[in-house]
């Protein structure tokens, strides 16, 4: 018989068995301190990295496949501003990995387009992405749902976040951070909201608590945030993007109220309350889901998914930097 994690509610978020805990670069100790996990999230990949079949899957402290998108927590525990967040793409990266959120499971995977493997263009100054860049589970920007600051229905996906911290991180981490401001980004007449967020445990951390001390004590850096997101598409002979607000980042106050929102989205997803289309909602610790499947039954689609590893490593895109002008 198997044994079901109780599903704690502590203020709007809803946590799944024990506290969080963030998977840290191998050979490192957790070691003491208020914002060190408890234990670790792991990683297992399938297929080839640079290919279509290429998928990183999740797995708990107990070695139980998990969703990145359903079953790791959004807040880390009742403190206000603390959230877990899921890193898709570490900084200075072109591959755009991302959440798989309409496969069992949600892997990471890359993102195609007409069967081709998507990477951003190097926009001169930069070299990919300029954050590490990622997602806060538990989170949906409900696509038939208009965002009445915006005027525009959601994404489809889970809200989008930009670490700032000094930290290079990788592909799969799973973080401690604390918000500090959002962008509202419209694409293609959708929101995709963007969080500014830095890991709690950099060196700096305890200097920003808003987003005006990103502009205090990383000048700049939400300028360039702000012409990345414009132009990234560009090279692709796609127009500028779009902002509400004129491009203006919002404060702290702002980005929690639009995380307690998608959260809410988010729960009304797994219970079957709305119409989530392509959107898989399996998962393993959410017990009162609709959606939710035993260990073995996760353990069953994983082992469903290409293991290969005897074609070697695929090759990343052709590296090239673009110039813009007007």
């Amino acid at each position: 018989m198997r044994a079901l994690l109780p599903l704690l509610r502590t203020g709007w978020a809803w946590r799944a068995g024990s506290p969080a805990a963030a998977r840290l670069p191998r050979g490192k100790s957790a070691g003491p301190g208020p914002h060190r996990a408890m234990a670790f999230y792991r990683t297992e990949e399938r297929g080839q990295p640079y290919s279509p079949d290429y998928r990183l899957f999740f797995k708990n402290v107990a070695g139980h496949y998990i969703s990145p998108f359903h079953d790791i927590p959004l807040k880390v525990d009742s403190t206000e501003n603390l959230f877990n967040m899921v890193v898709e793409v570490p900084r200075w990266t072109n591959a755009k990995m991302e959440i798989a959120t309409k496969e069992p499971l949600n892997p990471i995977k890359q993102d195609t387009k007409d069967g081709k493997l998507r990477f951003v263009a190097n926009i001169f100054p930069h070299k990919g992405y300029i954050w590490n860049y990622g997602a806060l589970p538990q989170t949906w920007e409900d696509p038939h749902q208009k965002d009445k600051s915006t005027d525009c229905c959601g994404d489809n996906d889970p809200v989008d976040i930009c670490e700032i911290g000094s930290k290079v991180l990788s592909c799969g981490e799973v973080i401690h951070v604390k918000i500090l401001g959002i962008l509202a980004l419209i694409d293609q007449g959708e929101t995709d909201w963007k969080i500014i967020a830095i890991n709690v445990n950099d060196p700096e951390a305890s200097k920003f608590q808003d987003i005006d001390d990103v502009k205090k004590y990383k000048p700049g850096y939400l300028e360039a945030t702000l012409n990345w997101f414009r132009f990234y598409k560009v090279p692709e002979g796609k127009p500028e993007n779009q902002f509400a607000f004129n491009g203006e980042f919002k404060n702290k106050a702002f980005a929690l109220e639009v995380i307690k929102s998608t959260h809410e989205c988010w729960k009304t997803l797994l219970m079957k309350k709305c119409d989530g289309g392509a959107i898989n909602c399996t998962n393993v610790q959410v017990c009162d889901s609709p959606f939710h499947c035993t260990q073995e039954e996760a353990r069953s689609i994983v082992e469903l998914v290409s293991s290969s590893s005897n074609k070697g490593r695929s090759k990343e895109e052709e590296q090239v930097w673009h110039f813009l002008g007007k």
